[in-house]
């Protein structure tokens, strides 16, 4: 029962301490009776806070630790503490600003009320917002790592596919040489069986003249021995060896494809680094004399600006027009493709999984060939794409230059989505020049080679896009110009590079350091491209050839 409406007990007003109280300042800590309840309220230099006693909140003041006995009701300021009156009054807190404690509680407890609101309307919905997501992620983790997994279950089943071909191939190969030498043989026994015929009659005549005594045919008879002493020559045929190479796993590896460095992003985008992966390959030598294999005829009126391989014995060639083909070595059209807008392609590249891929710097679009569909996979604003290439890890690198031909960067890409920028130098300057020209190849130890026509140099930079090195001609040759165009990178990580004035090709190692040249008679070789038993092809700008060439 409240005490209120106890018979026993007559709780009074702590004011007029004559009349029933009715209510309580919680502020104040009194007791109040109705008539009261006005007066106390007329002080409006106080927030009072009234309400009926039944209502009231029971506080809980804490005794001072200096004087026994009583509580600390008071609030000093200065030493942040409860006090009591007697605290007050003392030397001790002399000076110092005194407040009541019950002011200092209601500020406590609106802002603990702010607190608790912003806890529950704010903050914690935030976590369990982050909670679903990372759930959801999880439930995702599963089939995306399952999708990757029947990736490389493909990515084998295309090797076998290769390997069986290869070796079907080596067997018609082995069988044509074989029957061919069995031919050569067969023909060498006919001639000596020939002549040992020839021999068994003359013996057999020989023998009848001997027998017969008969003067005319002794007398008339001619010696053939002569003839026959020279016998027919034997041919000696060596059966051909197959000198396979010693497989390179490290190499085998990297042609079946690695996969992106695990990249885990914060809120605040810290990034989690990973080792670059490096990829070392069984060396092989370069040939003094580079060769001619084959001649393709594009048939593009001038201007070959690219050749992109799509195996050994197909390339994809663009030019002068909005037309992108395929050829044999044997120069036959296998099929071609027509831009979606019409517009001249700037550059091609094939992908991993052999889609034709393409630039089109007039709409400001990279685009995606898959069964003749054309699908415009990234868009661009403010910047123009000019050159691509493909890498080990299927992403796509594009170099692009700005509307207002100040500025030029590399982008990787990841389909449709950005997944890294390259611009500037640790010192914060351009990495690249304005110009548009920019060819860019990935090599085996995942550098990003980029030809800087405008610069007259190739700009290599590692994975992460910190410089390694610029290369601006062979440091023995200073009287010549550099005009570098084209690029490419083979499975030695030597950096190949089309000297397009000079007609010749640049041969670099991966640290930047010059080889030697390839000639082979070339006219302004402008697009170069590598396929994967190391062949060279290489796009003739003006006489619009393709050009197939052995340097290993």
């Amino acid at each position: 029962m409240d005490p209120l409406h106890r018979a026993q007990i007559i709780l009074l007003c702590d004011l007029c301490k004559t009349a029933h109280l009715q209510s309580h300042c919680e502020r104040c800590d009194i007791n109040l009776c109705q008539t009261c309840v006005g007066e106390h309220l007329s002080d409006s230099s106080i927030r009072h806070k009234v309400v009926l006693y039944k209502y009231r909140k029971s506080l809980n003041y804490s005794k001072c630790t200096d004087h026994a006995g009583e509580l600390s009701k008071h609030y000093c300021e200065k030493c942040d503490i409860p006090v009591c009156s007697t605290c007050v009054s003392s030397s001790k807190h002399e000076g110092h600003d005194i407040s009541d404690i019950l002011e200092k509680l209601n500020a406590k407890t609106e802002s603990l009320q702010n607190d608790l609101e912003e806890l529950k309307t704010k903050i914690y919905p935030r976590y369990e917002v982050m909670v679903n997501d990372v759930q959801r992620e999880k439930a995702e983790l599963e089939t995306n790592y399952g999708k990757l997994t029947t990736a490389a279950d493909q990515q084998g089943e295309i090797f076998h596919q290769e390997i069986t071909a290869i070796v079907k191939r080596r067997k018609s190969d082995i069988q044509e040489i074989k029957n061919k030498h069995l031919s050569t043989l067969n023909i060498n026994t006919e001639e000596i069986t020939k002549k040992m015929a020839e021999l068994k009659q003359i013996i057999s005549d020989l023998k009848s003249i001997l027998k017969s005594n008969d003067v005319s045919l002794t007398s008339t008879y001619k010696s053939r021995n002569s003839e026959f002493r020279l016998v027919p020559p034997k041919f000696r045929v060596t059966v051909p060896s197959l000198s396979a190479q010693k497989i390179n796993k490290d190499q085998l590896n990297g042609m079946f494809g690695s996969l992106s460095p695990l990249s885990i992003n914060t809120e605040h985008g810290d990034t989690m680094k990973s080792a670059e992966a490096v990829s070392s390959t069984q060396a092989k030598p370069l040939l003094d004399d580079p060769r001619l294999t084959a001649t393709i005829h594009t048939g593009y009126k001038y201007k070959l600006s690219s050749v992109s391989c799509l195996s050994e014995e197909q390339v994809w060639t663009c030019g002068s027009n909005e037309i992108m083909k395929l050829f044999n070595l044997q120069s036959k059209l296998l099929t071609s493709i027509q831009t979606k807008s019409g517009n001249k392609p700037a550059d091609i590249a094939v992908t991993r999984d052999g889609y034709l891929v393409y630039t089109d710097d007039i709409n400001k679009t990279v685009n995606l060939v898959k069964n003749k569909q054309i699908e415009t996979i990234i868009t661009l604003h403010g910047w123009v794409p000019r050159h691509v290439c493909s890498t080990a890890s299927d992403n796509l690198l594009v170099t692009m230059y700005s509307d207002d031909y100040k500025q030029s960067k590399v982008v990787r890409y990841s389909g449709s989505t950005e997944k890294q920028t390259i611009q500037f130098n640790n010192d914060g300057r351009p990495l690249y020049s304005s110009g548009h020209y920019k060819y860019i190849s990935e090599n085996r130890n995942l550098d990003i080679c980029v030809a800087d026509w405008s610069a007259n140099a190739v700009v290599v930079v590692n994975q992460s896009g910190k410089l390694r090195f610029r290369y601006t001609g062979n440091p023995y040759n200073t009287k010549q110009s550099f005009t570098p165009v084209g690029i490419t990178t083979d499975s030695q990580s030597h950096i190949l590079t089309a000297d397009i004035n000079n007609h010749r090709i640049h041969i670099l190692d991966q640290d930047g350091h010059f080889l030697r040249y390839i000639h082979c008679d070339l006219v302004n070789p402008f697009g170069l491209c590598v396929d994967i038993r190391d062949n060279l092809f290489v796009a003739e700008r003006n006489t619009t050839k393709v050009k197939e060439i052995q340097y290993f």
